[in-house]
């Protein structure tokens, strides 16, 4: 049970805000998850859903990528609703099973490929460390370039406020969707 009321109708936020509510449910298709708790505060979750829109519709980053580093995110702050949501999406987007299972169960990174392991070896340094050594971040520019480590550093970041977010207000998967082990 979420620690703060979950907006899921238009009606539950004030008029004057309801153009958050509106943006929000039109492109992602509903309001659930962090967007659900955010909109308790709906400047912030119009603010926090602009930046996600460009992170998870439009960035530069290849789609397999990307959710790996978001999964990678949710593995490093425990945030089963975040894993529960995207583990689906990195498996369409075509992440390899060997390299769920790697973020999954905080296993080695041998057997993955060069842009997963740099990926999550990237991430587990980002958010373990609190920053990222130049040897991991000169590969990753080198990799990506420059607006691809940057895209790739505010994906993990981005993903990392919703996680707190997540977490924080003790947002729950549905029973049955999958959950880290």
């Amino acid at each position: 049970m979420s620690r703060v009321p979950l907006i899921e109708q238009r009606g539950d936020v004030p008029e004057e805000a309801a153009h958050h509510f509106d943006s929000i449910a039109s492109s992602r298709g509903r309001i659930s998850g962090p967007f659900a708790v955010l909109l308790n505060s709906p400047e912030v979750a119009g603010r926090a859903a602009h930046l996600g829109a460009y992170i998870r519709f439009e960035s530069t980053l290849d789609p397999d990528i990307k959710e790996l580093a978001i999964i990678t995110a949710a593995r490093e702050f425990d945030c089963d609703y975040e894993w529960s949501a995207h583990v689906v999406l990195a498996r369409d987007a075509g992440v390899r099973a060997e390299a769920i299972d790697a973020v999954a169960n905080r296993g080695a990174l041998d057997g993955l490929t060069a842009d997963e392991s740099l990926v999550v070896g990237y991430g587990r340094e980002m958010f373990g460390n609190k920053r990222v050594s130049d040897a991991t971040f000169d590969a990753a520019k080198e990799r990506f370039g420059v607006q691809g480590v940057t895209e790739l550093t505010a994906t993990m970041g981005y993903y990392g406020m919703l996680a707190c977010a997540l977490n924080t207000f003790e947002v729950q998967p549905a029973p049955d969707a999958e959950r880290l082990p």
